[in-house]
């Protein structure tokens, strides 16, 4: 069977999106999945990826973009029922919610870990980079709320979140949510479903017709700087 992969970040409403869609209408597909995260490297993990021949696909977002995601993660949350929560970034570390995700699989409790983030985030508008964030959401799952609150300070999960941005280096990567089947490459949330299609993963229940109402840009506090890993 082809690699079924799916690239994610925390840090973007549109992989959130697609895990909830992937949880309500593809459900079979996403546990096929192997879930990968991608974030922006701080300078550590910049440096050791950069040592090790790897780049990461920087691209800097206009603020006409910003607007523009503002509105169009509101119209496409409203869809799903939803009402996003902005949330404030202060010095983000993205190590931090990432390298804690790679302790949570590593207790087999990855998925849960990753509903628990993206809640926090985009329905709290909390600031997953910070540690008591961290250590709350591992605590909601029952993990240690401590050992995960570290796991940026891990110098071998450091090492394990290079050689994860190395293989998303060599998979193209520049933006999520990024689907891979075998060779074939499929990017945003309006991609799901040729993916899902291509994967074998059959009909999805349809997703409600927009609403002709204008969603408010500017609706709630917005201050994620984006990037390619971060908006999509």
């Amino acid at each position: 069977m082809p690699n079924l992969r799916c690239y994610f970040s925390l840090r973007s409403p549109y992989s959130w999106l697609s895990y909830l869609d992937l949880r309500d209408r593809y459900p079979e597909l996403g546990d096929r999945l192997e879930w990968v995260p991608f974030w922006e490297p701080d300078e550590q993990s910049e440096a050791m990826l950069l040592d090790q021949g790897g780049r990461f696909h920087y691209a800097a977002m206009s603020r006409t973009k910003h607007l523009y995601v503002l509105q169009d993660v509101g119209r496409l949350a409203k869809q799903r029922g939803l009402t996003p929560r902005w949330p404030v970034d202060r010095a983000p570390v993205w190590e931090i919610p990432h390298l804690a995700y790679l302790v949570a699989e590593r207790h087999g409790r990855g998925a849960e870990y990753m509903a628990a983030a993206y809640r926090a985030r985009w329905e709290h508008g909390h600031d997953i980079c910070d540690r008591a964030t961290v250590r709350a959401v591992a605590v909601e799952i029952g993990l240690d709320g401590d050992e995960l609150a570290a796991a940026g300070d891990d110098p071998e999960l450091r090492r394990e979140g290079v050689r994860i941005l190395l293989q998303a280096d060599r998979d193209g990567v520049f933006g999520v949510p990024l689907f891979v089947h075998g060779r074939n490459r499929f990017w945003g949330l309006d991609r799901l479903s040729a993916f899902a299609q291509q994967a074998g993963a059959g009909e999805a229940p349809a997703i409600p017709a927009p609403d002709p109402a204008v969603v408010t840009v500017g609706s709630g506090t917005f201050s994620d700087h984006g990037h390619a890993g971060g908006c999509g």
